[in-house]
């Protein structure tokens, strides 16, 4: 009887060991699993990151796509937040300047500038000459403002020219998140048609999100790429502005 009872009694701490472990490794499978990946960036030096594609968009403006580390890498840059750029001039000296990536962590393994290049920027010459497989110096993240989910209703933004994409960094993630219902504004001023940088993008956003994304382009000269528009005429610093709705 007693070598019974103890046979039952193996049996019993057997099966709660087993059940023990099983419960441990889904515990920890789910632990790893929903823990955010580490990012990439450091906020104190600068870290070197390949230049792997580059796209002219314009004849001043291109996207260049910087491989992270390994395909499931994340850049690691709060919504909201920016990194800094390094690089060298025409004349050879050092040059920092903030860009602001417009992809977010949920696209793993790069990340992308689209950056403008004016004739006599500094920082400009060095995206100007880099060719694939050329390295760039990033260190971040920097910045104040930091987005949370929800925290306001609504966001009236504000941008000109390449000063669009933190705007449109911040509204794709806020438009992508299906938990956050804030509506967005923009009001996006160049100077020309062609002058507009990530209209297709920002065009998707509208067409995706029509109930909670509204983008207003501004133009201070019309070419007859504007294909439909409306006026609306007011004075800032001595100058007329026209403020168009346009339509691809």
């Amino acid at each position: 009887m007693d070598l019974e009872f103890l046979q039952t009694l193996d049996g019993q701490i057997l099966l709660g060991v087993a059940v023990a472990a099983v419960a441990i490794g889904i515990g920890a499978i789910f632990l790893f699993s929903s823990k955010k990946p580490k990012g990439c960036l450091d906020p104190e030096n600068f870290k070197e990151f390949k230049l792997v594609k580059r796209t002219q968009l314009s004849h001043n403006v291109a996207k260049f796509t910087f491989a992270l580390p390994t395909p499931t890498s994340v850049l690691g840059l709060p919504i909201g937040q920016h990194i800094s750029c390094r690089g060298k001039d025409s004349q050879g000296e050092e040059v920092i300047k903030p860009y602001t990536p417009t992809t977010l962590d949920s696209d793993v393994g790069h990340f992308e500038l689209v950056i403008k290049m004016y004739p006599q920027g500094r920082m400009s010459h060095h995206f100007r000459e880099m060719r694939v497989g050329d390295y760039l110096s990033v260190k971040g993240p920097k910045g104040r403002f930091r987005y949370q989910p929800g925290q306001v209703r609504a966001f009236g933004m504000l941008a000109g020219g390449s000063g669009i994409t933190p705007m449109f960094q911040v509204a794709r993630a806020i438009l992508e998140n299906p938990k956050d219902k804030t509506k967005v504004h923009l009001i996006y001023a160049n100077v020309t048609y062609e002058d507009i940088l990530l209209k297709e993008e920002l065009d998707g956003l509208a067409a995706n999100y029509p109930d909670r994304f509204k983008i207003y382009y501004v133009l201070n000269q019309v070419s007859s790429s504007c294909n439909s528009f409306f006026f609306f005429f007011f004075s800032v610093q001595l100058s007329w502005i026209k403020v168009l709705t346009l339509t691809s």
